[in-house]
């Protein structure tokens, strides 16, 4: 036999092989098993643009970055769209349908719901780089400081769920520095047993080590240090399985050693400890180990009237507090609230609206006018509770079973128009004003 004869015989011979682990399935052909190195650091361009040096000023929102579609190359079918295997006329889960209209064709991804027109409708997917990207240029573009990416830490487990987060993260980088933004992760603890918990600063050190993480020029800092938010800190039953509060500042501790700056997610109740905060003596021990105290408001206050009685009750007497105890204060605004779908219609729809924006910028105020000088806007893509600010349509597709909201005929953009006013206010750019300063005209 000859060379090339032989050289022919063992390609084909390596082919079959690869056929039958396929016909087996043995072999996957989807592009998970040829996922790129995203854990590497960056070493792209960093444009000129927010300081990264601290909160003190700034409007930060929170990037979900957790939708998937089935081609994604992430191997998690319809993440967050519907059910893992189902997302369509009898399955949804999100409350607003997000405008796709300036996505490129290469972003897009065709459901089995149909426009009233007859047309395909379609959604993005966030592993996907380049509308990560778009994401961030949209913060840009209407003057939101940051992000803080999301990183649930009951998923880090997960090889699949895992590498589409570090592949978010890696995409959250990149946008933040090519368009001047600062960002920083998010450790949500929500589902994570005790015993698990301290897995979340092997992650950390991982990131460190792999990416370089906090060199970033767009990493943002507080307090001269790199910063760390941790969600889930100091709640009683309300999220379940809550993490106790020993194994919480074991982890806090540990970051600190690390010389981070930590920011903790915490209940509106945790002051009192009334509402929804753990009656755990030693819970206000561990707060002050913080740099920065961040109180979920969502589904807290649902009412414009509402919101004055928080303010009063909760946001003016927690800055005084924290201020007595040297540390920052960051309060959690948002647009509305729904989760109709998420549910399955057992619960209302629409059940905290938006009032077209009067609500969001209701609670802008008041927290200006309480002394905060730095706000946390939840959420940015969350259309899954109907807390997401980016763009969204008037137009979603219609079907007779499944309800999504619309923004009431305002343009797509008007939240993030109006996230961009509240960093104006909180700098002092724009006087302080109680009707909502852009034209809400309806055409």
């Amino acid at each position: 036999m000859t060379t090339i004869m032989k050289k022919a015989f063992s390609v084909l011979h390596s082919s079959l092989i690869i056929l039958i682990m396929i016909s087996a399935g043995l072999l996957q052909t989807s592009c998970v098993t040829r996922r790129e190195n995203v854990l590497k650091p960056y070493d792209g361009p960093s444009a000129p643009g927010i300081n990264a040096a601290t909160l003190k000023g700034k409007v930060m929102t929170g990037y979900q970055g957790w939708f998937n579609c089935p081609g994604d190359g992430a191997g998690l079918n319809w993440t967050h769209w519907g059910g893992r295997k189902t997302f369509g006329p009898n399955r949804a889960s999100i409350e607003l349908w997000p405008d796709v209209s300036e996505y490129d064709d290469d972003e897009l991804y065709t459901t089995a719901f149909v426009h009233a027109d007859g047309t395909p409708a379609k959604v993005f997917s966030a592993h996907n780089r380049k509308t990560v990207l778009r994401h961030f240029k949209w913060m840009a573009d209407y003057g939101i400081d940051g992000a803080f990416v999301q990183r649930f830490a009951v998923g880090l487990h997960n090889d699949a769920m895992r590498y589409h987060k570090d592949k978010v993260l890696s995409s959250a980088r990149e946008g933040a520095n090519r368009y001047g933004r600062t960002y920083t992760v998010m450790y949500d603890l929500t589902g994570m047993p005790d015993e698990d918990i301290i897995q979340v600063f092997d992650d950390w050190k991982m990131l460190c080590k792999e990416m370089h993480i906090t060199e970033d020029p767009a990493f943002q800092h507080h307090n001269g240090k790199p910063l760390v938010a941790i969600w889930g800190v100091g709640f009683n039953e309300l999220i379940k399985p809550r993490a106790s509060t020993k194994v919480c500042r074991e982890l806090i501790e540990a970051f600190k050693a690390d010389g981070c700056s930590i920011m903790l997610g915490v209940p509106t109740g945790w002051r009192a400890q009334d509402l929804d905060a753990s009656d755990d003596p030693e819970l206000h021990e561990m707060l002050l180990l913080a740099d920065v105290l961040s109180p979920w408001s969502i589904g807290r206050v649902r009412t414009l009237p509402g919101v004055e009685v928080h303010a009063k009750k909760y946001w003016a007497q927690d800055i005084v507090w924290s201020r007595e105890h040297g540390i920052d204060y960051m309060p959690v605004v948002f647009p509305g609230f729904s989760w109709y779908n998420l549910k399955r219609g057992t619960s209302p729809m629409d059940v905290i609206p938006r009032l077209d924006g009067k609500f969001m910028w209701a609670q802008i105020v008041a927290n200006k006018m309480a002394g905060a000088d730095m706000l946390y806007i939840a959420m940015f893509d969350e259309v899954n509770e109907g807390t997401s600010i980016f763009k969204c349509t008037n137009n979603p597709p219609s079907n007779d079973r499944i309800k999504f909201l619309t923004l009431n005929g305002l343009p797509s953009d008007f939240y993030l128009r109006l996230a961009g006013q509240a960093g104006r206010l909180l700098r002092d750019e724009i006087p302080v004003t109680v009707k909502v300063p852009l034209n809400i005209d309806k055409p």
